[in-house]
C-alpha cells in the first residue's frame, strides 16, 4: 500500500483503559481531531504529526514485538488512510483497536478491529457531534465509553444508558476525568443506582502522570 498518514507518535506501553486494561500495547496516535473537548489530553496530536508511509508504520510497530496494537488520536477516522491502516495491521495478525471520538462511521473499519467508541457527554462541550447511528453498528467486540465530568454527565450517561438498554450491544465503560471527577465518587454512583457497565480510571497516568508517550 502506498498510503501515508501522519503521525504524532508511536510508543510501547501498558494500555491504561477499555477491557485491555495492563495489556503491553503499541499505541499509534494519528495526528489531527475535528473535535476540541474541554477535558482533552491528547491536543498536542491536533497539529503537526509526521507523514509515514503504512510500511513504515507497521515497521515501527514490529519493533516492539507485543500483539496488541492502539490506533488512537486525536481522532484517527479523520485521516482515511487510517482504514487501510487498520486492515494492514489485522492481515499482519495483530489484535487491533481503535479508540475514535465517536463522530465520525465505524462501520467502514475492518470487523477485526475492536472499536472504543466515545459517546461525548454534555460536559465534553461536543456533546451535539455524536454520531447515533453508529449504536446500530456496535457488536461484543466493541466497547462504548463515557468519559464523564462531573454528576450531570453521570446522570445523563445513566439515563441513555438504561433507555436504550446500550450494555446489550456491547460492554459500557464510565470512566471520570482526570482530576476532575473523583474516582471513588463515580463508583459509588455506580454501585448506588446498580448499573451494568465498568468503572475504569487511567491506569498510564496512575503510573506515569499526564504526560505524552505513556
Amino acid at each position: 500500500m502506498s498510503t501515508s498518514l501522519r503521525i504524532t507518535e508511536i510508543f510501547h506501553s501498558l494500555q491504561g483503559e477499555t477491557s485491555r486494561l495492563g495489556l503491553p500495547t503499541v499505541f499509534v496516535r494519528l495526528t489531527g481531531c475535528p473535535l476540541r473537548c474541554g477535558y482533552c489530553d491528547s491536543a498536542y496530536a491536533f497539529h503537526g504529526g509526521e507523514r509515514m508511509s503504512i510500511a513504515a508504520i507497521v515497521e515501527a510497530v514490529a519493533q516492539y514485538g507485543t500483539p496488541y496494537v492502539c490506533v488512537t488520536g486525536g481522532e484517527p477516522l479523520a485521516q482515511a488512510g487510517c482504514l487501510d491502516l487498520l486492515t494492514r495491521l489485522c492481515d499482519d495478525g495483530y489484535s487491533v483497536s481503535l479508540e475514535t471520538s465517536g463522530h465520525l462511521p465505524i462501520e467502514v473499519v475492518d470487523p477485526r478491529v475492536s472499536r472504543i467508541v466515545d459517546i461525548k457527554t454534555p460536559g465534553s462541550g461536543e456533546v451535539d457531534k455524536n454520531l447515533w447511528a453508529n449504536l446500530q453498528h456496535l457488536n461484543g467486540n466493541d466497547e462504548l465509553k463515557f468519559v464523564l465530568v462531573h454528576r450531570h454527565d453521570y446522570e445523563w450517561a445513566r439515563d441513555l444508558l438504561l433507555d436504550n438498554q446500550l450494555h446489550r450491544l456491547c460492554p459500557v465503560i464510565f470512566s471520570p476525568v482526570w482530576e476532575s471527577l473523583p474516582p471513588r465518587e463515580l463508583a459509588e454512583w455506580v454501585l448506588a443506582d446498580r448499573l451494568p457497565v465498568r468503572v475504569q480510571v487511567q491506569l498510564h497516568k496512575i503510573l506515569w502522570g499526564d504526560k505524552p508517550g505513556v
